[in-house]
Parts: C-alpha cells; sequence; structure tokens
C-alpha cells in the first residue's frame, strides 16, 4: 500500500525541517520527504495550502471504558481522535473496574486494535481502585503495555506510597503522570477561588490546591530520579515552579489542556456546568502564564483531557455535576486559532507540544516525519474558518463550552500506519 501527499508544508518537529514537500509511504512508513515527487501511489492526497505534521498525541484521555461505556467508548473516544488529527491516545484509569492490573490493560489494547487504527495505549493506575492504600500491579501492568502509571483526577495523598511508585516507575523507566492536587484543601469547591466565585455564591478552589501537590511531587522525583510528567497545569505558579525544576536538572514535564489557555473564570456563564472542571477555570493572569509558559517553553505538551459525560449528568447544578469537558476535536483548532494566530507559538512549537514532545514523555518513536519513521500524519488547513458544532463530533458526549465559538484551522486527512483514517469533506 503507497500513499502520496502533496505539496503540504511539512513541518517535522524532530528533524526540524519546514519547507514545502511531498511525502511517499509505503508499507505503513514514511520513504521519501521531498519536492515534487513523481512517485505512482495507490492514493493520493493534496495538502497545498496546508500543515502536513506528525499526527498528535494526546498524554491525557478518558474513554471510560470499561465500566462507563454511556459516555464514551473505545470505539467512538478513538473515533473522535482520528477527527481531532490524533494518531496516538493515552487512556487514564479511571474505569470500572480501575485499571490497576494487568487484565484491564490487556482488555483496552485487544479491543483498540480490533476496532481502530488509532494507536490507544492504557495508562495503569498507581495504587489499588485508586484508594491511595496499596500499590497497584504496576510492573505486570508495564508487561501489558501501559507506558505510564498516574491516579489520574486525584493525588496519591501519602507521600511515601507515591515515593514506592516513582522508585519503581524508574526502573520500569515509565513515566509518572501526576494530577496534582491536595484533595484536603479542596473542600467541597467546584470553581476557582476568585471574585467570580463569590459573585456566584459558590465554594472555590485556589491554586494552593494544585501549587503544593506540584512541590511535592518534583521534591520526590528529584530524590527518586523518576521521570514526573504533571497533568493539566492550571496556575502561575506551577509555570514557576517547572521553571525552577528544569534549571536544576529535574526529569520533569507539563502539560496545559486548551481550556486553560483559551478560558479564564471571567468567561464562565452562569449555571453552566460546560464551564465545571478540574483544575477549574482560573484567572486572567493564570491563563497569560500558562500561555507564556508554553511560548518560552516551559511548559512542554498540550493535552485535552478529554471528559465526556452524558447530558443528564451535566445538566444538573454546578454543585452537584461532574467535572470535565470534551476536547479530542476542539484542540488543534483552539490551539491554532489562540495560541499560534495569537502570537505565542510558531507552527513549529504546536508540532513540538502536540505530537514530538508526547512522544518523548512516553519514550515512544513517534512524533517525526522522519523517512523510515511509522506514517502517522494529520494534514491541517490553517486558513479554514468556521463555528464549532459539537452536533457532527464523534465523541458520545457533547459536554464543552465552545459550541459557536469561531476558530480558525481545520484538520483535513488523519493517517496512521500509513493509513487514511479519517478525511474531512469539505
Amino acid at each position: 500500500m503507497t500513499l502520496l501527499i502533496k505539496n503540504g508544508r511539512v513541518i517535522d518537529p524532530g528533524t526540524k525541517q519546514d519547507k514545502v514537500a511531498d511525502v511517499f509511504v509505503r508499507d505503513g512508513r514514511i520513504e521519501k520527504v521531498m519536492p515534487q515527487l513523481q512517485e505512482a501511489a495507490d492514493q493520493e492526497l493534496d495538502a497545498s495550502g496546508c500543515f502536513v505534521m506528525p499526527g498528535f498525541i494526546d498524554l491525557h484521555v478518558h474513554l471510560r471504558d470499561p465500566g462507563f461505556e454511556r459516555k464514551e467508548t473505545v470505539v467512538t473516544g478513538a473515533a473522535a481522535a482520528a477527527h481531532g488529527g490524533f494518531t496516538t491516545i493515552v487512556a487514564m484509569p479511571n474505569t470500572k473496574p480501575v485499571v490497576d492490573h494487568a487484565d484491564v490493560v490487556s482488555y483496552v489494547h485487544n479491543k483498540a486494535k480490533s476496532v481502530t487504527k488509532v494507536n490507544v495505549l492504557q495508562a495503569g493506575a498507581i495504587t489499588k481502585k485508586m484508594e491511595g492504600f496499596q500499590l497497584a500491579e504496576i510492573e505486570n501492568m508495564v508487561r501489558a503495555g501501559s507506558p505510564a502509571i498516574s491516579e489520574d483526577g486525584k493525588s496519591v495523598m501519602n507521600a511515601y506510597l507515591l515515593q514506592e511508585a516513582m522508585k519503581l516507575a524508574k526502573r520500569l523507566d515509565i513515566p509518572v503522570l501526576s494530577h496534582c492536587e491536595d484533595k484536603n484543601l479542596v473542600n467541597g469547591g467546584v470553581v476557582n477561588a476568585d471574585d467570580n466565585a463569590r459573585r456566584l455564591e459558590l465554594p472555590g478552589i485556589t491554586n494552593s490546591v494544585e501549587n503544593v501537590i506540584v512541590i511535592r511531587d518534583v521534591q520526590l522525583a528529584k530524590e527518586t530520579g523518576a521521570r514526573l510528567h504533571l497533568c493539566h497545569c492550571s496556575t502561575k505558579e506551577s509555570v514557576e515552579i517547572v521553571k525552577m525544576a528544569k534549571a536544576r536538572g529535574n526529569q520533569v514535564s507539563a502539560e496545559v489542556c486548551p481550556h486553560h489557555f483559551t478560558l479564564c473564570s471571567d468567561d464562565m456563564v452562569a449555571g453552566d456546568t460546560n464551564y465545571k472542571m478540574n483544575p477549574p477555570l482560573r484567572t486572567r493572569e493564570d491563563m497569560e502564564a500558562l500561555r507564556r509558559g508554553l511560548q518560552e517553553d516551559i511548559l512542554d505538551v498540550i493535552a485535552t483531557d478529554h471528559a465526556p459525560h452524558t447530558k443528564e449528568e451535566k445538566n444538573d447544578s454546578m454543585l452537584r455535576a461532574p467535572f470535565g469537558i470534551i476536547g479530542l476535536e476542539t484542540a488543534a483548532a483552539l490551539t491554532y486559532t489562540e495560541l499560534v494566530l495569537g502570537g505565542y507559538l510558531t507552527p513549529m512549537q504546536m508540532a513540538e507540544k502536540m505530537s514530538r514532545n508526547p512522544a518523548l514523555v512516553l519514550g515512544i518513536d513517534k512524533g517525526t516525519l522522519e523517512e523510515g519513521k511509522t506514517a502517522d500524519i494529520v494534514i491541517f488547513d490553517p486558513a479554514q474558518t468556521y463555528e464549532i458544532d459539537a452536533s457532527g463530533f464523534a465523541s458520545k458526549s457533547r459536554n464543552m463550552p465552545y459550541q459557536g465559538r469561531t476558530v480558525t484551522g481545520a484538520v483535513r486527512a488523519t493517517i496512521a500506519g500509513g493509513e487514511v483514517i479519517y478525511q474531512a469533506h469539505r
């Protein structure tokens, strides 16, 4: 099987190449990248005016499978990923049962291989049942293919237990994906603790909820030598802590979600639970610090924290509705609109943060268009302007605050292993 992508602007963060060229793919691998190729191919795509980048990699996705298939499944989640330009996604372990042993890892991986060409990687929990009392079967999960461990939407509050997990992760050469939240400081909060929370008469979540655990986890990672990846950073202090940690030589990386660099607490609509996520939307000052952190390469990765919920679940009060919004099908457009057109990132930096750097965090051989590598590719149109409309999404869920928002930039095609798995109809 051969594929020829013609006339695109090839942006490869692996080789730092940025030029108009053709990409020729044979049997799932990139064979040639050069201008005006004359190769005959089984399929040809015209990428004129478009970026040709390595397929995006999302380090933080909730597929809700097994156990919560009414919200999302491996099938629908992978389809949403393909629509969003993602060729690899890392699924979080807060399913039912929790992914705390190898059998659940194998279930997700086997199901994904049978229904999608998107590379679905299942992260393992750090503790059994994610209860924070006893380490999960980490070594067995890694043998079954888990690329990382995470307690996902909570922190391991027992510092000694986390330290032991980090030692094991160091030995197994996998990263620890850390959601930083001191649950004792949350105290029932549902939105950021600021004037907006007081105006809406809602309990607030302070920056210290995140900052305290960021400092702790960075210190534990330094002492154990573990590779630490900080999930969905949301505060200006997190940016400062990561900057200092890197200056000290820590093996630390950090991600930001599109909702945290596109929205702040001033944007919340009273009573609309699509603005309820964890961490919460912070102040405009925090949002600007995150943008600058991405611009200055302090923050390495853009990840979605794709968190599908049913309409019935979200159609409740801000106090009772679940945290989270979907993001796989909006991430690329929001990144391009807010950060590239906004002057914070170059197209090369966008490719680094959505593809190359996530691959480096995981230690997988992806995130590049170098000849000989697997042909995971996204064709992205930087000129198409439109309004976001969730009614056409592949995800089962629609919970997000971007309905009707005008953005620029659209995924034209997604190629995984040399096969076109999504192509937009224009």
